[in-house]
């Protein structure tokens, strides 16, 4: 049978606040998922939303989307495969130096440091004494030099003029200090 409905247009959220009000539904994203600009999302409850943001947006755990009707869906941080690095018979602040020299984002507790599982990553910090453990947890890393944003995008423009993190996708790069 043949419906003669037209079909309807998921609601779109053009904006990310603080939860104000008790949210209508959830949306649970990874890490990687969690930034974003536009595109299609279903909620934890099955409900879809267009996500149409001005600009590529961090959606933090524990903001919200703010629906045009002014309803608002939170957003939670979903658990993902992660390494726990442990300071063990190590210095913790040198093994953040060498995760943070690698551009790695991280989470910073105060007696370990949570990155995205990277075998290579982690046979490197146990040679420097760490231990490390393998954990499912939200992830929610520093947010880069000035307390906000990620330490790297995901654009992937090939000329280092317009990408500043082209270095990533193979071009050399260098610290100076």
């Amino acid at each position: 049978m043949k419906s003669d409905a037209a079909p309807v247009n998921p609601p779109r959220c053009t904006e990310i606040a603080p939860i104000a009000s008790a949210p209508i539904d959830h949306v649970t994203l990874t890490y990687q998922e969690r930034y974003r600009r536009r595109c299609r999302l279903v909620t934890d409850g099955g409900r879809a939303i267009i996500l149409d943001l001005a600009e590529l947006t961090e959606l933090r755990d524990g903001a919200a989307l703010v629906l045009a009707c002014g309803s608002h869906i939170a957003i939670s941080a979903a658990a993902e495969p992660l390494a726990a690095i442990n300071a063990a018979g190590a210095d913790l602040a040198r093994l953040a130096w060498h995760i943070g020299n690698r551009h790695t984002p991280c989470q910073i507790g105060p007696d370990h440091i949570l990155i995205q599982r990277d075998h290579v990553l982690e046979e490197m910090l146990c040679g420097l004494g760490a231990a490390v453990s393998h954990v499912d947890a939200p992830f929610q890393p520093e947010g880069g030099a000035y307390g906000h944003g990620r330490t790297h995008g995901h654009a992937h423009s090939h000329d280092p003029h317009e990408d500043p993190n082209a270095h990533i996708h193979g071009h050399a790069h260098h610290h100076h200090g």
